[in-house]
């Protein structure tokens, strides 16, 4: 349970509210709700990784002006839409991008499946570095391809990567592709220059391409800066496909608009071609604009969500050690999704999923849909008033 209201210093926008999203038609709470119809009310389900907050009013404003205005027919992006990306790269990451490179793109998840298909062929291994986020399962088994699995190195509370191992995955003269999370999603690393540079002298090395999910890239926590991994040298940048878009940053999933950035024009071609031979047309025209909003408008309001965020994961870092210290929450550097280790309750994962639910009603994302090293771990969204 939450309080309805609670003060936030130095906020100007509305970081305090708390939303029902009952019978919106919102994803995670229509799952809570057909898994707990009884639920009691006032419990906010802290799963999807969409935000329990008021979006920022220059959206809602913005995106009323502009389709009172239009005419809402079949619409391009415009050159405002690829200066917007263009200016955020390089205020928020010092990328320096092309507006030719840019390929608009219905939704990041569509495109990670139709990437591995234009990519590879079938039986062709794809490299995940795991506990990763669950949909690139899906899209690697999908497409009949090989799931080859890099485990993360789990010690003492943090993870790092596994050099030797990804290397030894990377010599697998059938595996094609790395799908990599940047930053990284459900374990909240924030990859060094050094760790990224490593991955590209890998990949390089053995002929994998790489595709970036890097749609948490402006949610980051600590002092250092996301770095693109194709910001790091122009061959890097020759074998990289980097998606990204403002939905998780801004809640804008539901406009169904992101963005591929694709230096190598082959590859871009390539991918253009097979994406009308898929029936992959354009966004939605309202998607365009909130993505110029967002990136030319709300930078301010981002900058306060961090603050939020940053609090959130402090008083859940202090409530579980005060409260539940049987559960161990993982450092969290990027992302608003903490993954919490709960292997000290002494619960299997389903033993674990279930207890949550319908013992605790805590709507978290259980850890096995990440992986099978996920199976005692618990992802919480934190995007929610404190």
């Amino acid at each position: 349970m939450l309080p309805q209201r609670e003060a936030l210093l130095n906020m100007d926008y509305d970081f305090t509210s708390v939303l029902s999203r009952k019978d919106t038609g919102s994803a995670k709470w229509n799952n809570m709700y057909a898994h707990s119809p009884h639920v009691p009310e006032g419990v906010i389900p802290l799963s999807l990784a969409d935000m329990e907050l008021k979006n920022p009013p220059q959206i809602a404003e913005g995106v009323g002006a502009y389709l009172r205005s239009m005419n809402l027919g079949y619409t391009k992006p415009t050159e405002r839409f690829y200066q917007a990306i263009m200016d955020w790269q390089k205020r928020r990451n010092g990328w320096n991008v092309r507006p030719e490179w840019i390929v608009d793109y219905p939704g990041v998840i569509p495109a990670l499946f139709h990437l591995i298909r234009f990519l590879t062929e079938p039986g062709d291994g794809v490299i995940l570095m795991t506990p990763v986020y669950y949909p690139f399962y899906e899209a690697v088994r999908s497409c009949g391809r090989s799931l080859v699995e890099s485990e993360l190195l789990y010690q003492n509370g943090a993870y790092t990567i596994d050099f030797d191992d990804l290397e030894k995955k990377a010599k697998g003269p059938r595996n094609k592709v790395l799908l990599l999370c940047s930053p990284h999603n459900p374990v909240g690393r924030l990859w060094t220059r050094d760790e990224l540079e490593r991955i590209g002298d890998i990949c390089l090395k053995h002929g994998v391409r790489i595709v970036s999910d890097e749609i948490h890239s402006d949610l980051v926590l600590s002092s250092r800066r996301h770095i693109p991994i194709a910001s790091l040298s122009d061959k890097l940048a020759g074998i990289t496909i980097t998606c990204n878009a403002p939905s998780k940053t801004f809640n804008l999933a539901g406009f169904i608009t992101s963005y591929l950035i694709i230096p190598d024009a082959e590859v871009r071609d390539m991918v253009l071609t097979r994406r009308r031979q898929e029936a992959v047309f354009n966004c939605n025209l309202a998607g365009y604009r909130a993505l110029e909003i967002a990136y030319q408008e709300c930078e301010d309001w981002l900058e306060e969500l961090l603050v939020l965020l940053r609090r959130n994961k402090q008083l859940v870092t202090d409530f579980l050690a005060e409260n539940i210290p049987q559960i161990k929450p993982v450092e969290l550097e990027a992302t608003y999704l903490m993954w919490l280790d709960c292997s000290g309750l002494g619960l299997s994962g389903k033993e674990l999923d279930d207890f949550m639910q319908d013992e605790a009603y805590w709507f978290t994302d259980g850890g096995s849909i990440f992986g099978a090293c996920g199976q005692t771990f618990q992802r919480i969204n934190m995007q929610t008033a404190r």
